[in-house]
């Protein structure tokens, strides 16, 4: 677990046209373009500069365009990108002084730094009316699935009394989703894998470190750790646990909560360090790595400062992501947690689904961000935005711990122990929000609605047709709530089932 890089701060907590983004990014007049660093600059790794080159210039001049810019040292190249660590007395500013403008540069930016997107603190969706006496035609394929995991209750079931972000009215169906994922012979989204770049995963028994309770050998895939620089990504904080978690937890396990793709499988890519923090350099090493080695889904529940750090400061980064669009990768980003009427990057890159948070009441979150570039929300947790004209909303109640979102992670949220576990509060925001658009995507790729290889527009393009609209009157609004609430049961039902929530039902694609 993390909190935001303020504490306190509760608010603050890319072929085609992809192609010629790029190669408008990385030209010449894009470098000269590139902001200059000031006062309350967003915050970047000091010491550390990092230096896009035209494909076209010999290993020799890159070397020596960087020494005189003050490279002690750097890092081996990904796609022409070195990260250059400078000598000591050689600052960051005037390094970039240094490398700006010359005809080898394509770009140089400092190393900025991103953040866990949860909005945590330190100390109408309805269930699918399930009809058995309705024609098989009229309705989902596979009863709804109530597991047996416990929760915090200690009686078979009592995870719903916890996960109203799975089971209650503005969940996102996950009984009638697994009901159908079971009914498709891939139960939980089996055979898919979600990369998560975060702090690691509680994932294996290695030194001081130890497995989840809630989480088995067999479902993770070989990760790394890009902080560490060691094949072991393990978790230090209890975000990325957390994270995971609702991915992809044990599920009917009788141990803890559920996990929404519970039969996928999980690849541990830490890229934030201990305290939630990450360079963008670091998190697109991260992504390279879950795109080369077979991800289909990449999860990003982290974010630059919004309004601080734009494309043009994170061109490494938006290059890595163009390289997982090009490989058919999915890759799903929290859309922070600001409260401002914009999207934070990662989730604003082109070509990444940018997800929203709402709260136990169906209303907009009031920490998340929302505007243009929204794609949809999912249960993020916390209290209600004010948003006018809306009756689900409450804003001047205070949701407290019953609405926050709940996984098996480290006990304790403040000082966090890797070997103690438990469902702890405290745990909402957009980075709770994402995970769950990732497992659903995962059980839309399982279930074989969209056909054996879906592409990253179906995929995008299934789940906003099947949300449930969110707004005054129950008609959606856009604008705070992109296509709607995450509708996990809606996506995975056959194409052209029925029912409210069927693919031909009011709340599907016609």
């Amino acid at each position: 677990m993390t909190a935001d890089s303020n504490p306190s701060a509760r608010l603050r907590s890319a072929l085609g046209a992809l192609a010629a983004f790029l190669i408008a990014f990385c030209s010449s007049a894009a470098v000269a373009a590139a902001p200059a660093l000031a006062a309350g600059t967003a915050p970047y790794e000091p010491g550390v500069v990092v230096v896009g080159f035209a494909g076209h210039t010999p290993a020799g001049i890159r070397n020596a365009t960087l020494a005189r810019a003050g490279m002690i040292s750097t890092q081996s190249e990904l796609s022409g990108i070195r990260e250059v660590t400078l000598r000591r007395g050689v600052s960051v500013p005037e390094a970039l002084a240094r490398l700006r403008g010359r005809r080898d540069v394509l770009w140089a930016v400092p190393d900025y730094i991103a953040h866990a997107a949860s909005a945590t603190t330190l100390s109408a969706l309805q269930r699918f009316p399930f009809d058995p006496m309705a024609p098989v035609g009229d309705q989902l394929v596979g009863s709804p699935f109530d597991p047996n995991d416990p929760g915090s209750a200690g009686t078979p079931g009592g995870w719903q009394q916890l996960q109203w972000n799975f089971a209650g009215q503005w969940g996102v169906g996950a009984m009638q989703a697994w009901g159908n994922l079971i009914a498709d012979g891939h139960a939980g989204g089996r055979g898919v894998i979600v990369a998560v770049l975060d702090t690691g995963i509680a994932y294996d028994n290695h030194g001081r470190y130890i497995r989840s309770p809630d989480f088995t050998a067999s479902e993770f895939v070989a990760g790394y750790d890009f902080v560490a620089h060691s094949r072991f990504a393990d978790d230090r904080n209890g975000h990325g646990t957390e994270v995971a978690g609702l991915i992809a937890e044990q599920t009917d396990n009788g141990v803890g909560v559920t996990g929404l793709a519970y039969g996928a499988r999980l690849m541990p890519v830490r890229v934030l360090n201990a305290a939630g923090t990450g360079g963008a350099s670091t998190i697109a090493k991260g992504v390279y790595f879950a795109v080369n080695h077979h991800a289909q889904i990449i999860n990003l529940s982290l974010e630059f400062d919004v309004g601080t750090t734009s494309a043009a400061d994170i061109p490494e980064l938006i290059q890595a992501l163009a390289y997982a669009h090009s490989k058919n990768v999915l890759v799903v980003a929290a859309a922070g947690n600001d409260a401002m009427g914009q999207i934070a990057y990662p989730a604003k890159a082109p070509y990444v689904l940018a997800v929203g948070a709402s709260t136990i009441d169906g209303c907009l979150a009031e920490y998340s961000n929302y505007g243009d570039g929204l794609a949809l929300v999912a249960p993020g947790g916390g209290d209600d935005a004010a948003i006018t004209g809306d009756s689900a909303c409450q804003p001047d109640a205070t949701a407290g711990p019953s609405a926050d979102i709940y996984q098996e992670t480290y006990a304790n949220v403040a000082d966090p122990n890797p070997r103690v576990f438990g469902l702890p509060s405290g745990y909402f925001g957009t980075s709770m929000s994402a995970p769950q658009v990732s497992a659903a995507a995962a059980l839309v790729i399982a279930s074989g609605v969209l056909g054996p290889h879906p592409t990253v527009a179906a995929i995008t393009a299934r789940l906003e047709d099947t949300a449930t609209p969110l707004g005054p009157g129950g008609q959606n609004d856009p604008k705070y709530f992109g296509a709607g609430l995450l509708n996990a049961a809606a996506a995975t039902a056959p194409i052209g089932s029925s029912g409210t929530t069927g693919t031909s039902g009011t709340t599907g694609a016609t």
